[in-house]
C-alpha cells in the first residue's frame, strides 16, 4: 500500500507548508477537543525556490526549513508536507464491496491508465475507501489519488535534507478541508449550506467550496499577491525584500516616488482579485446545483490586506470572513502569539497538516 499521498495514520508530527515563497511551520498538541499551538515558525524562501508550487531549488528549500526547525523549538522530527491540487489527479470510483486493500490495490493499477496521462512507473498512486454507494450495497466508493513521483521526491528530498523523516505527502485541499472544521466558531450558528473558501497564495488562487465539512469543488487560478509584489518592485524601483513589506506595510517606505500606491497600483490589485474569485465562483455555479453561497472564508496572505473582505462582501453580496483556526486554541509561552494571529489566515494549510496525527488516530 503506497502511502506517500497520506491516507495512512501516523504518530505525532509537524507540518511543513511549502508554498511559492514562504514555507510554513506548525506543531499542535490535543488534549479532548482543544489544541494548543506549541511551535511556529514562518519564513520566506529566496526567489526561484518554487516556482508555481514546484520545487526548483531542494537545497535552498531544505536549508530554510532547518532554520525554521531551529527557531521554533520543535522537538518533533517526523514531518507532514503537502503538494497543490493542481500536482494530483484525484478520481472517485466505484468499486465491489469486501475486497482487500491488495485486490483494490491491483485493480487500480490494472484501470489508472483509464485515470492518468502519465507513465504508471513515473507516478504514485494511492487511494482510500469512502464508504458504500448510496443504493447499491455491494458497491464502494474509493478514491483515487495520483501525483507524478518527481513531485513528491523533491519535497521529500528539502525535508529529508533539512534533518527531518518525511511520512506523509498529503494534498493541500485535504489540509483546508481538515482545518475547515476549526472555523465553525467564526460563523453563526444554523445550517451553512455551501461556503467557498478563496485561499489567495503568492502565485496561486484557490477556490474550495464546502457542504457540511466535506469538500465538493476545487479550482485553480495562477493568480496571487506576487502580482502585487512585482507591481511595486517595477513601478517604485524596489527591491523584493522592500516590495514585500511595503505590501504587508500597507504603503511605501518614506520618500518613494511617484506617490500614487493607492490609485497607481493597490486599487488595480484589488479589483483583480475581486474579479478573479468573481470568475471562479462563476465556473462553480455554471457547473453545479448552486446558485450562492452562504459565506466566503478568505485565507492566504492578502487577505489580512485591509478592506480586502468588506471589498468583496460587497462585490458579491456573500457575507465574507478572514480565516482564523487558532481562534480557539491556546498557545504555548515559546510562541509568539501577535505573529501567529498575523499569519493565521496564511496559515490553513499548515493547519491541517499539523492536524494529522490528531485528527485521524
Amino acid at each position: 500500500m503506497l502511502t506517500k499521498l497520506g491516507f495512512a495514520k501516523m504518530p505525532p508530527l509537524v507540518g511543513i507548508d511549502i508554498s511559492s515563497t514562504t514555507v510554513k511551520l506548525l506543531e499542535l498538541s490535543r488534549k479532548g477537543v482543544d489544541y494548543c499551538v506549541e511551535s511556529y515558525a514562518v519564513a520566506p524562501l529566496p526567489p526561484e525556490a518554487v516556482i508555481e508550487k514546484n520545487v526548483n531549488r531542494t537545497e535552498l528549500v531544505a536549508e530554510v526549513i532547518r532554520d525554521l526547525v531551529g527557531r521554533s523549538g520543535t522537538k518533533a522530527r517526523r514531518a507532514v508536507a503537502a503538494v497543490s491540487g493542481s500536482a494530483v489527479i484525484t478520481k472517485t470510483i466505484a468499486m465491489p464491496a469486501g475486497l482487500s486493500e491488495e485486490d483494490i490495490e491491483a485493480q487500480l493499477i490494472l484501470e489508472a491508465d483509464q485515470y492518468i496521462p502519465y507513465p504508471l512507473d513515473e507516478v504514485t498512486i494511492d487511494f482510500e475507501t469512502l464508504g458504500p454507494i448510496s443504493g447499491q450495497d455491494n458497491h464502494v466508493h474509493v478514491l483515487l489519488a495520483a501525483c507524478r513521483q518527481e513531485t513528491i521526491e523533491s519535497r521529500v528530498g528539502a525535508l529529508a535534507i533539512a534533518g527531518l523523516t518525511p511520512v506523509i505527502m498529503d494534498i493541500e485541499v485535504f489540509a483546508r478541508e481538515r482545518a475547515m472544521t476549526l472555523l465553525s466558531s467564526q460563523l453563526p450558528e444554523g445550517q451553512h449550506h455551501a461556503i467557498g473558501m478563496v485561499d489567495i497564495g503568492a502565485s496561486m488562487t484557490t477556490l474550495s467550496v464546502f457542504a457540511g465539512d466535506e469538500s465538493i469543488y476545487t479550482r485553480e487560478h495562477l493568480f496571487g499577491g506576487m502580482q502585487l509584489t512585482d507591481d511595486i518592485m517595477s513601478r517604485y524601483g524596489l527591491s523584493f525584500e522592500e516590495a514585500g513589506r511595503a505590501k504587508k506595510q500597507g504603503g511605501l517606505p518614506d520618500g518613494c516616488e511617484p506617490d500614487d500606491y493607492d490609485e497607481a497600483v493597490l486599487a488595480p490589485f484589488l479589483e483583480a482579485v475581486e474579479s478573479q474569485i468573481s470568475r471562479s465562483l462563476q465556473f462553480f455555479f455554471s457547473s453545479s446545483e448552486y446558485a450562492e453561497l452562504d459565506y466566503i472564508v478568505l485565507c492566504g496572505g492578502v487577505a489580512v490586506m485591509e478592506g480586502v473582505a468588506e471589498r468583496i462582501s460587497k462585490r458579491l453580496s456573500t457575507p465574507t470572513i478572514i480565516a482564523n483556526p487558532f481562534a480557539g486554541m491556546s498557545v504555548a509561552s515559546r510562541v509568539n502569539a501577535q505573529a501567529l494571529a498575523r499569519d493565521a489566515p496564511a496559515m490553513m494549510v499548515a493547519c491541517g497538516l499539523a492536524m494529522r496525527r490528531l485528527s485521524d488516530g
